[in-house]
């Protein structure tokens, strides 16, 4: 299982020289262990780099960071995941190098860094199937939109068994015809991009203004659900309790296993099981990019940030996406983050 959380440490020495070997003998132009001057020597990268945001796009950057260490062991990497709109504070204020995000940038979060002097560059890195997860036993295999705001909308305040939500979900255009079952939800707060991106992707916003939930409520979820930023916490309660809920990224869900239902969702147009294919064909409904973010005001002063940015988007780095089980860019999309990152560092 992953884990949300941690700073990580460097490769053992005999490792790290191994992969120092295989990287200076590389010949496909990525940068991976040190850079090489007007003299063909190798410069070592020194220096330490500080990473917050996402607990989605986390284990994703742990990996590459993992990795980009083992090949410079006089650079420390920490990484952490509080959350996306956390991640964004961090950065914002120029607390931290980069942001990992579920989601793009919000037009007051530009107005906080702007104000800070700081334009962030967003760099797109893979891609997910937000998913919506329960347990084993539930009897269920497929959500509608308006099942989804039936359980976990504005609206659902107080309902604490599945069945609970059978009238509502009716009203809003979902199905009846819920188990028996107390019904307990374990899902990311406001912090969370997740949070974001389930709202908007599952059209939350647009049946609660239907409805006639006042404005300033609609884009939220029930207040009564138990939150949790540890994605792990969420899995537990999908494959410990009866009646659990939740939903998490697609690699938190596919590393469950078997432990955990995966939810097929149905945004209008039939189920959709969550998967790399449904998810780059886009009929999969609650599918979204990852970010990374990085402060242009920290290349110059930060050795180490432009070529870990390099190594993250090159070959190996960006493997470990589909590593840590979230699904690739098409080969254009990545093609136009690495020409828009290129393109801004050597503008910084």
């Amino acid at each position: 299982m992953l884990n949300r959380r941690k700073v990580l440490t460097i490769f053992a020495a005999a490792a790290a020289l191994s992969l120092v070997a295989a990287a200076c003998g590389d010949d496909d132009g990525d940068t991976t262990g040190g850079t090489t001057g007007a003299t063909g020597t190798t410069a070592e990268i020194t220096g330490s780099l500080t990473i917050s945001g996402s607990s989605t796009v986390e284990p994703i950057t742990s990996l590459v960071a993992e990795q980009f260490q083992g090949l410079n062991p006089a650079v420390t990497v920490a990484v952490d995941g509080p959350g996306t709109s956390d991640g964004f504070e961090l950065f914002c204020n120029g607390e931290t190098d980069i942001s990992d995000a579920s989601r793009q940038i919000e037009k007051e979060e530009v107005t906080a860094c702007s104000e800070n002097g700081i334009e962030p560059i967003e760099i797109e890195i893979g891609l997910d199937a937000l998913t919506v997860i329960g347990h084993t036993g539930n009897p269920i295999e497929c959500l509608a939109n308006g099942d989804l705001y039936a359980l976990f909308g504005p609206e659902s305040e107080g309902i604490d068994t599945w069945n609970g939500a059978d009238s509502l979900a009716k009203k809003v255009g979902g199905n009846d015809g819920f188990p028996d079952q107390a019904l307990t939800i374990v899902a990311p707060g406001e912090e969370s991009g997740t949070y974001d991106s389930f709202i908007d992707l599952a059209g939350i916003e647009d049946i609660a203004l239907e409805q006639g939930v006042p404005e300033d409520q609609a884009a939220t979820l029930r207040p009564d659900y138990q939150i949790s930023a540890d994605d792990n916490v969420i899995v537990d309660n999908a494959s410990g309790t009866e009646g659990g809920l939740g939903f998490v990224g697609f690699a938190f869900a596919t590393n469950a296993g078997d432990t955990v239902k995966l939810f097929q969702v149905d945004g209008g147009d039939g189920c959709v099981t969550p998967g790399p294919d449904t998810v780059i064909d886009g009929t999969y409904p609650l599918a979204r990019s990852l970010y990374i973010y990085v402060n242009p005001n920290k290349i110059a002063e930060n050795p180490a940030l432009a070529p870990f940015v390099d190594y993250y988007l090159s070959d190996e780095g960006i493997a470990s996406v589909t590593a840590v089980q979230y699904v690739a860019l098409p080969a254009d999309r990545l093609d136009a983050a690495r020409s828009a990152w290129e393109s801004a560092s050597a503008s910084a």
